[in-house]
């Protein structure tokens, strides 16, 4: 039997399960903080509070009316804003209602009668005929009508998308059931649901947002009388918070199935749990490419039928193609891609190395067994020093010229892997003399993060004699059709974000595409005319590809589709999300659920807590939704506005080629307090004065700011602004909501309570400094942060949005803090062993200072939380009534100098009997007693899972004076609890004994390694 080991610190591990990078248990100098305050701030502070307090217990029974449940929330909350608009009322006469739905349905006859009778109409009528899907109209509506789950697949080009949905709106009005007819028509992405919509509203002769009609986020046509609407998945997932039962609708269509992202996948489960009770409703599958088998045995054998399709021939050219036809010759040195962001970092990471990317490893076999003998010695050579970790920049710009000089009219599509390759491509481009020629070359680029608007562009014809080149992530693989499209590049790569459940760390790095998604790019060239396709890769690499990319859900953190599964009570998350078509694992399973726990969003049982409610609403991360939420409570929503759209967007502050150094000095200018979110509020607010003198394009220029990115930070302010007053969190007076917006120690500590637990310690030596994470031990900063040019940060920690593992673990954007913002707005606090001790986050952070300090520290956080949770459950509340309270908070946060310092391996005097003292309960609804749950039993099985043992087990007696007493075992051993009232606590009880055991109570010395040592001498006796 194999079996794993890994050495932490002085203690080697043994499993038979692999084991996380790092364990914070077995790290002797995990960071424990020794705090110190000036006398003169702490009385000040003590007199705000106890004025504060004194107030409030003069008028108790004022608080009592907002008493609340600590449990969960069963209240409603706005969804989005008219996102599902209610019917109108109904007569009070069934029969009167069915004549106006038999008229109406009549009359819906009538009009799409006289359009194909038109000669518009039949013109139309002809141009769908010839598409493959319309010869297999009457064969689709029959599988539809006899079954309530059909699986259609149909090649590129054969109109599935644009006619399936017309051919069921069509078949229903034509047998008088228009008025009744509803169909929804789900896309993955925002520009398909668009592109799509107009292409069959123009094929039905209609003006947009009559019979068919679009909904994507904060955008849409439709109207009283739309039957067809095609909408993004995320859309029709909120439609199912406000309307369990899709009451009304007849049809659900998803489109592009094949793709497997998180959001089809979950639908599918919802979608399968809802037709036993909606027998009518009839849900069809449809994709380009599909593993059919595999959704029709999903749905208990659902019948599949398949379009085949009309595309014209495209000639494929590999790699070793292209370079015996152009005699190209490649060398290490002109693989190198020249990037305008990071170009440093970039390059160097193509550079040859010792160390093999994942994207060289994974067709080293593949090459290593190819024969290139019928080639030139020339082609030999060039394939010889392939480097497959380059996109090839100036192979696409040899091929684009040489298309433009050579080939026949077309444009031309290149599939790049993201905006960084995109813009620093289309800027290369832009300096050809003969691409960049805006009379002869008209340079476009598609990508998600992009306006509708801006995205459109790339559909329009350019003027004769002028050629389109469009640079296009794997958003233009499918839906959207580009119909002058005769030239397809393909770097055969794309950005997949992978998970690594073990290490708690996700990876975004590129990765090769599936044999389906090449298929699917070479089609794009042969749609209207036969074309040709580049593929920038051996012939051998594409046959090592894998056929299919692996589904989202498998490979992404779970934590929002955890918030969703709540949201419309769907029960156990861990059950339900066993049902898909292919389950996550348990352990990120269990991560994300952790998370939730940990930001409050979950309760002890897994419900939604108020705070998680209100989160559900928010179309963001929810590290993200809950700082803008605390924003709007503390009235300093503009910068949080500013900050959160921020991080939802690309970066963007820009690193021009061969500027690197003055656009680090122009960043600099915005940075002046240790903070990256700080730095792009300014940016913003800057960009923003430039843009009402009409200078906002100079502005950005001079800053080396994206003038895209900033434009789409201001829309996505207004959107958040919008769901923020349908919470009723705020109104319509911008002034109240921004009284502090001044404060930007009060804009740090939201920052630090929407982020936490993303947080690491900052430990100075002699020339910098380091930095520490409890899921990973030592990390880096990514080299676009303003802390990285910094020797010293005199703040003893930063938070941090996310963290990326390449060959290190990096965390980008982050904002130094506090001891009392992380005590006040972190996670939530468990008294340690002794007077004056503070743990956090599982007690990996430790805190140790003056009893009165320690005292003052847990009340200002009682009261804090308090105030959050009343502020939630009524919106109407006004904040300045705490005035005492907030002068407190925002005194201790302004003026904490940071005195402090990091002590190792500080012993604590442990009583003979450990007692376990809660805080009172906190807006967080669980007790942070360790990495794996909210209490004992759910830590120690984490904590057991993670080093590789099977799960503890629980033997409970009722003792003869009607206590209980547990004992849990675990590899072997048994741990006996002290007696409780009842079994559950005796339960928790146990599992806190056995932690005491296992971990050695608060010691970090002789002790904690001997106790382990003997845990692991019998691991290995058990294994052997």
């Amino acid at each position: 039997m194999g079996l794993y080991s890994h050495l932490y610190v002085k203690v080697v591990v043994v499993s038979k399960v692999p084991l996380p990078n790092y364990r914070f248990d077995l790290d002797d100098k995990r960071p424990q903080r020794e705090v110190t305050l000036h006398p003169g701030l702490q009385s000040r502070v003590d007199d705000y509070l106890g004025e504060y307090l004194s107030q409030k217990s003069g008028s108790i029974e004022n608080f009592q009316d907002m008493a609340f449940s600590r449990s969960s929330s069963s209240g409603s909350i706005a969804t989005d804003e008219g996102l599902f608009e209610q019917p109108d009322p109904l007569p009070h006469s069934k029969a009167a209602m069915e004549n106006i739905i038999w008229r109406r349905s009549l009359q819906l006859r009538s009009q799409q009668q006289f359009w194909q009778e038109s000669p518009e109409g039949r013109k139309m009528l002809e141009f769908r005929r010839s598409l493959p899907a319309y010869k297999e109209k009457d064969a689709l509506l029959m599988a539809i009508s006899q079954n309530q789950v059909v699986i259609i697949s149909g090649q590129t080009g054969c109109g599935k998308t644009t006619q399936i949905p017309q051919f069921i709106l069509e078949s229903e009005i034509e047998s008088v059931r228009g008025a009744q007819c509803s169909i929804i028509c789900t896309q993955p992405r925002r520009i398909s649901a668009i592109s799509v919509s107009e292409r069959v509203a123009a094929e039905r002769g209609e003006i947009l947002g009559e019979t068919v009609g679009y909904k994507v986020r904060l955008e849409g046509m439709k109207g009283r009388d739309t039957h067809l609407l095609f909408c993004t998945t995320g859309i029709l997932l909120r439609r199912l918070l406000v309307d369990r039962n899709l009451k009304g609708v007849t049809h659900v269509i998803v489109d592009e199935i094949h793709e497997r992202g998180m959001n089809e996948d979950f639908l599918l489960i919802v979608l399968k749990d809802l037709l036993p009770s909606r027998p009518e409703l009839r849900l069809i599958l449809m994709s380009a490419t599909l593993d059919a088998e595999l959704f029709s045995s999903f749905f208990g054998g659902a019948p599949m039928v398949h379009i085949p399709g009309f595309t014209y021939p495209v000639q494929t050219h590999f790699l070793e193609n292209i370079l015996e036809m152009t005699g190209y010759m490649l060398t290490p040195d002109n693989q190198i891609d020249d990037y305008g962001q990071e170009k440093m970092w970039k390059m160097n990471k193509q550079a040859p190395r010792k160390r093999k990317s994942q994207i060289a490893s994974a067709v080293e076999d593949a090459l290593r067994a190819a024969d290139f003998m019928e080639y030139s010695s020339q082609t030999q050579e060039s394939l010889s020093c392939w480097n497959p970790d380059c996109i090839g920049f100036n192979l696409i710009e040899y091929l684009l010229c040489n298309i433009c000089e050579k080939e026949r009219p077309g444009a031309v599509l290149v599939f790049m892997t993201g905006w960084d390759d995109i813009s620093s491509l289309k800027e290369k481009l832009q300096a050809h003399p003969i691409l960049g020629d805006t009379s002869r070359v008209l340079l476009l680029a598609c990508h998600g993060s992009m306006a509708s608007s801006e995205q459109r562009l790339i559909f329009d014809k350019p003027e004769d004699g002028v050629r389109k080149i469009v640079l296009a992530t794997n958003i233009a693989e499918t839906s959207i059709t580009i119909n002058d499209v005769v030239f397809v590049i393909d770097c055969g790569k794309a950005k997949e974000t992978s998970y690594d459940a073990l290490n708690n760390t996700p990876c975004l790095l590129p990765s090769w595409i599936s044999k389906v998604s090449a298929q699917q790019r070479r089609g794009r060239a042969g749609r209207v005319r036969p074309g040709e396709c580049y593929h920038l890769y051996p012939r051998c690499v594409y046959d090592a590809f894998a056929e299919y990319q692996l589904p989202e859900i498998l490979r992404t953190p779970l934590q929002s589709l955890c918030l969703q599964i709540k949201s419309l009570k769907l029960g156990s998350i861990s059950e339900f999300l066993s049902r898909a078509l292919q389950s996550p694992e348990i352990l990120a399973v269990q991560n994300a659920i952790e998370y939730l726990k940990i930001i409050g969003a979950l309760d002890e049982k897994e419900n939604l807590t108020v705070l998680g409610r209100h989160l559900t609403i928010l179309p963001v991360e929810p590290k993200l939704g809950k700082m803008l939420i605390l924003g709007a409570i503390f009235n300093c929503l503009d910068p949080i506005l500013t900050v959160v759209a921020g991080l939802s967007v690309r970066d963007p502050f820009l690193t021009p080629l061969d500027k690197k150094d003055l656009a680090e000095a122009a960043k600099a200018q915005f940075s002046r307090d240790y903070s990256d979110h700080l730095a792009l509020v300014r940016a913003y607010e800057g960009w923003k004065d430039a843009e009402r003198d009409l200078g906002g394009y100079d502005y950005c220029w001079k800053n080396f700011l994206s003038a895209q990115s900033m434009k789409a930070i201001d829309s996505l302010r207004r959107e958040f602004c919008s769901l923020l007053k349908d919470t009723g969190l705020i109104d319509s007076n911008s002034y109240t909501c921004n009284t502090w917006s001044y404060d930007e120690h009060l804009v740090r500590a939201v920052i630090c309570y929407g982020l936490y637990p993303g947080i690491c310690s900052v430990v100075h030596n002699e020339k910098s400094f380091s930095l520490k994470t409890m899921e990973d031990g030592p990390v880096l900063l990514y080299s676009n942060s303003v802390n990285t040019r910094e020797s010293k940060i005199p703040y003893p920690w930063l938070v941090f949005n996310e963290k990326i593992k390449v060959n290190s673990v990096f965390l980008r954007d982050s904002t130094a803090v506090s001891d009392s913002v992380l005590l006040l707005f972190g996670g939530s606090i468990l008294k340690g062993d002794t007077v004056g001790h503070l743990k956090m986050l599982g007690g990996y952070f430790e805190f140790f200072m003056k009893p009165d300090i320690a005292e003052m520290y847990q009340s200002l956080r009682r009261e804090l939380e308090e105030l959050i949770q009343n502020k939630l459950l009524n919106p109407r509340i006004s904040i300045h009534t705490h005035h005492e309270l907030l002068s407190a908070v925002r005194l201790l946060i302004s003026e904490d100098p940071c005195h402090g310092r990091f002590v190792f391996n500080r012993q604590v005097l442990q009583s003979s009997k450990p007692s376990v003292t809660e805080t009172p309960p906190a807006l967080v609804s669980r007790t942070e007693s360790g990495p794996g749950g909210d209490n004992s039993k759910s830590q120690l099985q984490t904590l057991l899972t993670r080093a590789g043992y099977a799960a503890p087990t629980y033997k409970t007696k009722q003792l003869k004076n009607n206590q209980f007493r547990a004992a849990v075992e675990f590899n072997g051993m048994q741990i006996m609890g002290q007696p409780c009232n009842n079994k559950k606590q005796a339960e928790k009880d146990a599992a806190s004994e056995a932690l005491e055991w296992l971990l050695g109570g608060t010691q970090r010395g002789h002790d904690h390694i001997e106790n382990m040592s003997m845990l692991l001498k019998k691991s290995k006796r058990d294994h052997c």
